[in-house]
C-alpha cells in the first residue's frame, strides 16, 4: 500500500492526476456494485442537479446522472471500508503534497444509457472547498464500444490541451485536482456506475 500511496502522491504532484487500476479487488468491487443496485431498487437515487443553493436545478442537457449521497455518520460496512482506504490517500497527499485535505464527501453515481455530463470543473466559486476529485468505477465489465469515457483536458505549457480519455473499468480509481482539470463524461451506451467524491479543505 505504501508504494501505491507514493505513486499516487508523485503523480498528483507532477501531473495533477493519476489513474490506478485494480485499486480494489473484484470481490470488493462487486459487493459495492450490489449495494448500489440495492439502493437503486429502494428508490434512493435522485437526478443530479447543477448549481448551488437557490440556483440548484436539474438540467439534463448538461448532466444526466442520478446520485445517492453517502452519509458520513451512517456508512454501511462496505462504504466505511472504502472510506478507510481513502483516508490513507488523504493522509499521504497531505504529507507529500501539502494540500491541507481535512474531509471527504461522496456519492454513488449512475449514468443511464445515453446520459452524459458536459465539460466542467469540480471546484468553482460556489464550491471552493473541493480540492481533489476521487472516482472509483464499479462496472462489472467495460469495452471501448460501450463508450462513456471520462474525458480530461490537461493543460500543456504551450497553452494547448492534452485530451485523456479514461474508460470506467471496474476497480479503476481516478484522482485529479478539482480546480485544475476540466472534464466531462461522454455519452454512455451502457449503464455506468461509480462512487464519486471529493477531498475537501473543510471539516
Amino acid at each position: 500500500m505504501e508504494e501505491q500511496l507514493d505513486h499516487i502522491s508523485a503523480e498528483i504532484y507532477q501531473k495533477s492526476y493519476v489513474i490506478v487500476d485494480n485499486f480494489v479487488d473484484k470481490e470488493f468491487q462487486s459487493a459495492l456494485l450490489a449495494e448500489q443496485m440495492q439502493l437503486l431498487g429502494q428508490g434512493k437515487f435522485r437526478h443530479a442537479a447543477v448549481g448551488k443553493g437557490g440556483q440548484k436545478q436539474v438540467r439534463t442537457e448538461i448532466r444526466g446522472d442520478e446520485v445517492h449521497w453517502m452519509d458520513a455518520d451512517d456508512l454501511s460496512p462496505l462504504q466505511a471500508a472504502y472510506w478507510g482506504k481513502l483516508e490513507e490517500i488523504r493522509k499521504a497527499l497531505n504529507q507529500r503534497c501539502f494540500l491541507g485535505l481535512r474531509s471527504f464527501e461522496g456519492h454513488f453515481a449512475r449514468y443511464p444509457i445515453g446520459s452524459f455530463y458536459k465539460r466542467h470543473l469540480d471546484q468553482f466559486q460556489a464550491v471552493p472547498h473541493r480540492v481533489v476529485t476521487v472516482i472509483l468505477y464499479l462496472n462489472d465489465s467495460w469495452t471501448q464500444e460501450e463508450e462513456g469515457a471520462l474525458r480530461m483536458y490537461i493543460s500543456q505549457e504551450d497553452g494547448s490541451e492534452l485530451i485523456e480519455d479514461v474508460l470506467p473499468v471496474g476497480g479503476r480509481l481516478v484522482i485529479f485536482l478539482s480546480g485544475e482539470i476540466p472534464h466531462e463524461v461522454l455519452p454512455t451506451k451502457k449503464e455506468r456506475i461509480s462512487i464519486t467524491g471529493w477531498f475537501r479543505n473543510i471539516d
